[in-house]
């Protein structure tokens, strides 16, 4: 269930979400608070996990990872043992960037990040398809990239 917030907090979430990296003094300015109310309600929404922990964002083709890939997955069977040692597979692989379990054409959608096509490659045939449970993966390669954002909306109540 969603937790209960207020429109400073929201213009909180907002102001952090573009730049983690404000001090408290340079936030309460932005959203209209004295530094003390501003801390308490950032850490208020720290405690209660609406902030879970602040990251930096890394360019991936300037540290080797500049290839995006999308995978769809299919399993052999769809029973929750295959589920979870899927799960359980993936999350042991540094290039798998998301993983959703999906209704539909696929029972995986993950989002993977590597060097190039050749890289990409190798992992898909030296990690991704020796998973037990998976039976078969399609590979889209997007073209470009028209948005990505790393901000949720906070949208009004």
């Amino acid at each position: 269930m969603p937790l209960k917030l207020d429109a400073l907090d929201r213009r909180i979430l907002r102001a952090l979400q573009r730049d983690g990296r404000l001090q408290n003094v340079e936030l309460a300015r932005e959203v209209g608070l004295s530094p003390s109310p501003c801390l308490r309600r950032v850490r208020l929404l720290e405690e209660a996990g609406v902030i879970e922990r602040y990251v930096a964002v890394v360019d991936g083709a300037k540290v080797g990872a500049g290839l995006t890939v999308f995978v769809r997955v299919w399993f052999k069977t769809q029973d929750a043992a295959v589920t979870a040692q899927f799960a359980q597979a993936v999350r042991a692989l540094p290039e798998v960037m998301e993983c959703y379990l999906t209704t539909g054409d696929c029972d995986a959608i993950l989002r993977v990040v590597t060097t190039d096509l050749n890289s990409y490659w190798r992992f898909q045939a030296d990690h991704l398809t020796r998973i037990d449970s998976v039976q078969s993966v399609k590979t889209d390669v997007p073209m470009e990239t028209v948005k990505r954002s790393y901000e949720l909306p906070v949208l009004q109540a």
